[in-house]
């Protein structure tokens, strides 16, 4: 299953680097060159992954900075996703998906098959399941994996996730309770179910009391970085189960603006990856 391999490849190294590139990240060298801004995207993208290939668990794109390009984005998205594939990597579709049953199969259909094909894929399941049920085909069928928004990282989330509901219980928990019955079934050799979990950095406590709600749960997390968050704040985590991959992105693919301009942004790009990895294991 491939919440099997994710496990087993963040045992190695925690760090979900996150491609999710804009403009502005692009060294002047590439920025002059004379290609499509989705080309420059491209090539960006495939000069990190070789750079960190080695020390990452995985790779997320946020499909938005590349939807935001029209046609040329999008071929940025399918050809980053095909050169993971064609380097064994796990490629996580941050695409946020939740509609009604209909659409989501739709939905399902374009995120786990064809060009856009990724390995997991991020979707909102406030609308209830029938915004999820649609993909559970492709989780035994297909091997792929669902990470469901649960307590996010952004600041209005405690709008609200955190209300509580009429049988004393927050919202985000209910949610929570839900992930893990539509995950039982398809639990793996390591005890997760394809069904995983987005949880932000920003409140230790609260994942805290998430992981033992949600012992056979994988989760992605958000926040380290740019949003704050540190290795010390998984550190309580990591020494109850390493089920977790942290995400950075324009913490590390950003870490050379300023400093570096030319081709040799991969290398800073690398030791900023490398320090990540190094701040969470340090607590470990």
């Amino acid at each position: 299953m491939i919440m099997d391999k994710l496990y087993r490849e963040a045992l190695k190294s925690p760090v979900c680097l996150g491609l999710d590139t804009k403009e502005n990240f692009l060294p002047a060298t590439l920025k002059a060159k004379d290609w499509s801004l989705g080309e420059k995207y491209t090539a960006f993208n495939k000069a990190i992954i070789d750079a960190t290939e080695d020390i990452v668990a995985c790779y997320k794109l946020q499909i938005a900075c590349y939807e935001a390009l029209g046609l040329d984005g999008l071929t940025s998205y399918r050809d980053t996703l095909a050169y993971l594939k064609q380097k064994g990597k796990i490629a996580i579709g941050d695409a946020k998906r939740g509609d009604i049953s209909s659409t989501a199969e739709l939905y399902a259909q374009g995120h786990f098959t064809g060009d856009f094909e990724v390995d997991l894929l991020t979707v909102n399941a406030y609308m209830g399941e029938d915004a999820v049920s649609p993909y559970y085909p492709y989780l035994t069928e297909k091997n792929k994996g669902l990470f469901v928004l649960l307590h996010t990282s952004n600041q209005s989330a405690r709008d609200f996730q955190e209300q509580e509901m009429k049988n004393g219980e927050k919202l985000y928990e209910m949610v929570a309770d839900a992930i893990d019955r539509w995950g039982a079934a398809t639990r793996g050799e390591e005890g997760f179910s394809a069904i995983g979990a987005v949880v932000g950095l920003t409140y230790p406590e609260a994942f805290l009391e998430l992981l033992q709600r949600l012992p056979h749960t994988f989760f992605l997390v958000p926040g380290y970085g740019a949003q704050g968050g540190t290795g010390k704040d998984i550190a309580a985590i990591f020494k109850q189960s390493r089920c977790a991959v942290v995400n950075s992105s324009r913490g590390l693919i950003g870490a050379h603006c300023q400093i570096c301009e030319d081709d040799g942004f991969v290398h800073i790009v690398r030791e900023k990856t490398l320090a990540m990895r190094e701040d969470i294991f340090q607590w470990l």
